[in-house]
């Protein structure tokens, strides 16, 4: 378990970077087209590991791949590329970090997940937690800011739900089938889209270098890596690594954006800490009833 652990901690820092990229690329591609060429690239990746490895398509899930990459990649991206040309990346992540409670929700109602009050806390926390780390400045509530909130809300929103369904198909497909299958339907999906952004894009250096970073290591490695993992532990434990994505989104951010860190930021990450200790399953009622007993052994 803590292996796994581990291994949740580096892909959100690998995630962190996405707001900072998809800010940057979605103005100058656009945001259909953006979503799209992500899905391409990870797909074409993955398609690569897959010849490598031999394995083959999972064709005959279509339906259940299909609505995955739906619920799973096609529509957050999109949704969070087209509010990223209308709100600040901090905001993004934040309202991404909604997608944990989402998650808890769907997996509850699947019967994947027991939703007890710790970990329910531990999703209310890490909303907290964020909200202190991204030091969110007033911002002027026009109808676009509303709108690009609104739909960001959504995209967290499925992209939590998708999480129980993941982990169902994970024990009958292989992980990198699985996530080579979604990436690729989520392109098909995207691809109308896309084409209807593809005369105002301007491909420039720096847009297609973050589509490729994107794509092929934030979408496509990351996903398999994040899809194994999810073989091995609880769709909420693994929705936790959100809340540890938006704290490594801010130290890019310090690092090489060159933000200032405020005092808010340590009792945003002490909370998002507590919030990932708790969905985790780590219960301080049962701690605390432990206490007395362990204070009376010799």
């Amino acid at each position: 378990m803590f292996h796994h652990n581990l291994q949740l901690v580096a892909l959100s820092a690998l995630w962190g970077t996405s707001f900072m990229l998809t800010r940057f690329a979605a103005p100058i591609l656009g945001p259909n087209l953006l979503a799209a060429l992500r899905m391409g690239m990870a797909a074409v990746a993955l398609a690569c590991i897959m010849h490598r490895l031999r394995l083959r398509w999972p064709i005959e899930h279509w339906r259940e791949l299909g609505l995955l990459a739906l619920l799973g990649v096609a529509a957050p991206h999109a949704m969070f590329a087209w509010s990223a040309l209308y709100m600040p990346a901090g905001y993004s992540a934040l309202l991404y970090v909604t997608s944990v409670l989402f998650g808890a929700l769907a997996s509850a109602w699947m019967k994947e997940e027991s939703l007890t009050g710790p970990k329910l806390a531990g999703c209310v926390l890490g909303i907290v937690g964020a909200a202190f780390l991204v030091q969110l400045g007033p911002l002027d509530p026009s109808p676009r800011l509303v709108m690009a909130v609104s739909i960001a809300i959504v995209g967290a929103a499925v992209s939590g739900m998708s999480a129980p369904m993941l982990k169902r198909a994970v024990t009958r497909m292989d992980p990198l089938a699985i996530t080579a299958g979604m990436h690729l339907i989520a392109f098909v999906l995207l691809l109308p889209g896309a084409i209807v952004d593809w005369p105002r894009a301007r491909f420039s250096a720096g847009a297609l270098a973050a589509v490729f970073v994107m794509g092929t290591f934030t979408s496509g490695i990351a996903w398999w890596l994040y899809a194994r993992i999810m073989r091995h532990v609880s769709p909420l434990v693994a929705l936790s690594s959100t809340f540890m994505i938006t704290a490594f989104g801010v130290l890019w951010a310090v690092l090489f954006l060159g933000e200032t860190l405020d005092t808010g930021i340590y009792l945003g990450g002490a909370l998002l800490v507590l919030s990932c200790l708790l969905v985790m399953g780590f219960d301080p009622r049962r701690w605390m009833a432990a206490m007395p007993a362990r204070s009376r052994d010799p």
